[in-house]
């Protein structure tokens, strides 16, 4: 069974987006790219605001 975690390896700042990545098996690259896009249309509050909830709820990759 596949859980969702913040990735330790493929982070740029807390490993949400690359943990998206890893969980869909898609590139993190679109998720990052999606968060750049709902910070510009929505200002910068509730994206900021979206990623510090993920990081507060999304615990981090245990280690292997």
């Amino acid at each position: 069974m596949k859980k969702l975690y913040r990735s330790r390896e493929n982070k740029i700042l807390a490993g949400v987006f690359g943990g998206l990545g890893e969980y869909s098996e898609l590139d993190p690259t679109i998720f990052r790219l999606l968060g750049v896009l709902l910070l510009i249309f929505t200002g910068l509050v509730p994206g900021i605001i979206f990623y510090i909830i993920a990081i507060v709820l999304i615990s981090k990759e245990q280690k292997k």
